[in-house]
C-alpha cells in the first residue's frame, strides 16, 4: 500500500537519467550502466532550465554513472552539489542485466510474461523484485527526511522512480511511465504532476 511522503511539507521533484546508449539498443541496464547519448545529456540540460525556478535546495542522485551525469548537469544548472544515495540505485535486474527481450525469451521462456501477471512480487533472477526496491526507496525518503531537506530533487531510474512515486503516495505508481524528459512534482498529499522539457 502506498504511503505518504515521510519528509513533511512541501515539494518532491523526482527525474530520471537521461537517454543512454542501452536505452537506444533495447538493453536492460538494472544495475550495469552504459553513457549517455548527446540526446541524453540535452535532456538533462532541458531539466535544468526545466527546474530552475522551482525553488529546489537539494538534490540525490543514484550513484550509477547515468543518473550521476544527469544530476550533475541539472545540479549545475541550479547552482547546487550532488549528494549521492546508495539506495537510488535501479532495481537490480540480474542475470537480465545487459540482454535485449529476444535474448531473454530465449534463455528464459515466458518469464517476461510471469513478471506481467506478478510485476510487483516478481523478483528478476538472481536480481530484485519491485517489493524490494520499494524498501530501499522507503528509506531514500527516510533520509532525505533526517536531512531536513526541502523541495528535494531526486534523479534516479524508471523502476526505483515508481516505488519513489509510490511511497509519495501516487495512485497506480506502478503504470507510471517516466520518459527523460519529464520531470514528476509531487506534493504531500501524492498529488502529482508531470513537468516536460521537451520541445
Amino acid at each position: 500500500m502506498a504511503r505518504s511522503s515521510r519528509h513533511g511539507p512541501g515539494l518532491t521533484f523526482l527525474a530520471r537519467h537521461g537517454q543512454t546508449e542501452w536505452n537506444v539498443a533495447g538493453r536492460r541496464q538494472g544495475r550495469l550502466d552504459s553513457p549517455l547519448t548527446p540526446l541524453g545529456v540535452e535532456q538533462a540540460r532541458r531539466n535544468g532550465v526545466l527546474l530552475s525556478g522551482e525553488g529546489i535546495a537539494a538534490v540525490f542522485a543514484s550513484p550509477l554513472g547515468r543518473a550521476r551525469a544527469t544530476a550533475s548537469i541539472i545540479a549545475a544548472r541550479l547552482g547546487l552539489e550532488v549528494s549521492v544515495v546508495d539506495d537510488l540505485a535501479e532495481i537490480d535486474h540480474g542475470a537480465w542485466s545487459g540482454l535485449g527481450s529476444a535474448e531473454i525469451d530465449a534463455r528464459w521462456p515466458a518469464q517476461r510474461e510471469a513478471r506481467e501477471q506478478q510485476k510487483y512480487t516478481y523478483r528478476f533472477p538472481g536480481g530484485e523484485s519491485y517489493a524490494d526496491g520499494e524498501v530501499r526507496a522507503a528509506q531514500v525518503l527516510e533520509e532525505i527526511g533526517r536531512r531536513g531537506a526541502r523541495r528535494p530533487l531526486v534523479v534516479s531510474h524508471e523502476m526505483v522512480g515508481r516505488m519513489l512515486l509510490r511511497q509519495l503516495g501516487v495512485p497506480d505508481a506502478l503504470g507510471t511511465r517516466q520518459p527523460s524528459d519529464v520531470v514528476y512534482r509531487v506534493d504531500a498529499g501524492g498529488a502529482v504532476e508531470r513537468l516536460s522539457s521537451s520541445g
